[in-house]
């Protein structure tokens, strides 16, 4: 028998949404958790991303009559995701859709302050079943609540955001909506400074919040450094974890059960040219490399959806920097996307997903540009051109390029002249015209969120003929990878024949994702990575409580014999 140096109810392995909402529900449950981060920060993708979440048929929606029910759910999921395998069964489905009240009503239960993006449009809302505003998140949280944890946060950035400001500051300068909300996200911000708060949002936002309440109020202790070495297998059942903390190795039981959280393999260039065929330009967290899922799979999880990622289009890093993953300044009007000839080669304006699809389905080396006229500088918040000090560094890199004309800049490009010209004569042609007739930019209701309703007749287009002209050099980036562990309608680990690997769980980037192949909302990643760690935590203290039960029965009649 193994000899344990602790025992915890549950051991969680990653700190991101997954593994915090599995510790939530554990805890909650009365369980003692123990959280295992394997680098010095914690947080996850989740601290770093935008933090919202997407949750069809919530109960804000319901509290504020919304309109929304399971079945346009569900045939909303069915329209976009289809069948993919395994990840994407129609139990897995119900069971997202299903589990996503349990989570919402147990944060809010202890405090967390969950708001809508009323605004926000499903990334295919014309599709049966297609919704505007199911997304959640966190309320700007005062990170002061948490004290010295808030210096190893995976982003400690202290900006009172929120992902639906987002869609309105990107045109602060050129609408008055937009200028509105300018006013009232400074406002915002000053407003915490006054009252002697530090707020953040999105992602960092809603890590601290969460942390707050597992660690914090429900005493779910937290190591950081401590990165998973293996699991501990006794008659087949996942009963604990090896760990290495503070140079010293440690062998953890976990009596309920083990949650794999911890990431995909953003960072594992090893991994990715196996599986993507590329080195990858991930804006993830730098600890994602994949062990836990290597480990899994060692011990039997069958595994799926490792040649796919949460695609997007991003801005080509500095030497020794990170590349900068773009959503709304492709939307806007006065831009365009060429690949190495000069020709467009999708709509800017769909999903990040679908664009980084199509990046790799044309050419996965690239190079791409996002070619702007003087407009798009002058009346857009672009995030990624914000310091004149980067800016210098990216002309010198070769990554920003300018000229006063489009045949000088199609010169420093690279790109053929004459090609580049009819790309934009024609793309010009539809800005006027308003109907983009090759990628049809602007007719969905999602391209109209990142989008201008000054410019006319069609907000996402506008033409490329005001100089100076600057081009952004794009690579395929991603929010992280899609596959991993195989898991049930309750995060159970699976073998390849369907058999449960019992003890063990995974959600999040860590599992092979229930969106299948494609991003139905504004959050698919942390939606599904909560609900799926909160249905793994109720798991677990059932399976607690039967195993006690047996135990206690088992002993009671060897007594009485």
């Amino acid at each position: 028998m193994t000899e344990f140096d602790q025992t915890y109810d549950v051991v969680v392995v990653g700190s991101g949404a997954a593994g915090m909402v599995t510790a939530l529900g554990a805890a909650d449950k009365g369980l003692r958790v123990l959280i295992l981060e394997s680098t010095g920060a914690w947080g996850g993708n989740t601290a770093m991303s935008g933090g919202g979440m997407w949750l069809p048929n919530n109960p804000l929606m319901r509290r504020d009559r919304a309109g929304d029910s399971r079945e346009e759910a569900l045939e909303y999921l069915e329209a976009t995701i289809g069948d993919e395998g395994r990840a994407t069964s129609r139990e897995r489905k119900e069971a997202f859709v299903d589990g996503v009240a349990d989570f919402v009503d147990t944060a809010t239960k202890y405090g967390i302050e969950l708001v809508r993006a009323p605004d926000y449009a499903d990334y295919y809302p014309e599709l049966p079943g297609g919704k505007i505003g199911r997304g959640l998140e966190v309320k700007p949280f005062d990170v002061k609540r948490i004290g010295d944890w808030w210096k190893t946060n995976q982003s400690p950035i202290p900006l009172p955001a929120k992902t639906d400001d987002v869609w309105l500051l990107g045109r602060a300068w050129s609408t008055p909506g937009g200028f509105v909300r300018g006013a009232q996200f400074v406002f915002r911000a000053l407003g915490g400074i006054v009252t002697g708060k530090k707020l953040a949002g999105i992602g960092s936002g809603w890590t601290a919040a969460f942390l707050d309440v597992v660690v914090q109020k429900l005493g779910a202790d937290l190591w950081l450094s401590a990165p998973l070495e293996d699991l501990v297998i006794e008659d087949d059942r996942v009963v604990g974890v090896r760990t290495t903390r503070d140079g010293k190795a440690l062998t953890i039981r976990a009596t309920h059960g083990v949650m794999l959280a911890a990431g995909g393999f953003d960072h594992n260039v090893e991994w990715r040219r196996k599986y993507h065929g590329i080195d990858g330009a991930p804006s993830g967290a730098r600890g994602n490399l994949g062990g836990a899922i290597d480990i899994a799979a060692r011990h039997g999880a069958a595994l799926e959806l490792m040649d796919d990622a949460w695609w997007g289009a991003s801005i080509e890093a500095l030497p020794g920097g990170s590349p900068s993953f773009i959503v709304g300044e492709r939307s806007m009007p006065y831009s365009i996307i060429v690949d190495s000839t000069g020709e467009r080669i999708a709509n800017e304006s769909e999903s990040y997903v679908d664009l980084g699809h199509h990046m790799l389905e044309h050419d996965k080396d690239g190079p791409y540009w996002m070619v702007t006229d003087v407009r798009h500088a002058r009346r857009y918040l672009r995030t990624y051109a914000l310091d004149p000090r980067a800016n210098k560094k990216m002309q010198e890199a070769g990554i920003m390029v300018k000229a006063d004309t489009l045949e000088e800049l199609a010169e420093k490009l690279g790109v053929d002249k004459a090609r580049f010209a009819e790309t934009i004569v024609r793309f010009n042609g539809f800005a006027r015209s308003g109907v983009d007739g090759d990628f049809g930019r602007g007719n969905s209701a999602y391209d109209r969120y990142y989008s201008d309703p000054t410019v006319r007749p069609n907000p996402n287009l506008g033409p490329i003929e005001k100089g100076p002209f600057t081009a952004f050099k794009l690579v395929v980036g991603d929010l992280g990878t899609k596959g991993g562990v195989v898991t049930d309608a309750d995060a159970r680990a699976l073998r390849e024949d369907g058999s449960v690997i019992e003890g063990l769980y995974s959600a999040g980037n860590n599992s092979a994702s229930v969106m299948g192949r494609t991003y139905p909302g504004p959050g698919s990643t942390i939606g599904p990575a909560a609900v799926f760690g909160m249905r793994a935590a109720r798991h677990m203290a059932k399976v607690g409580v039967t195993t006690t039960a047996t135990a206690t029965a088992t002993a009671t009649a060897t007594t009485v014999r």
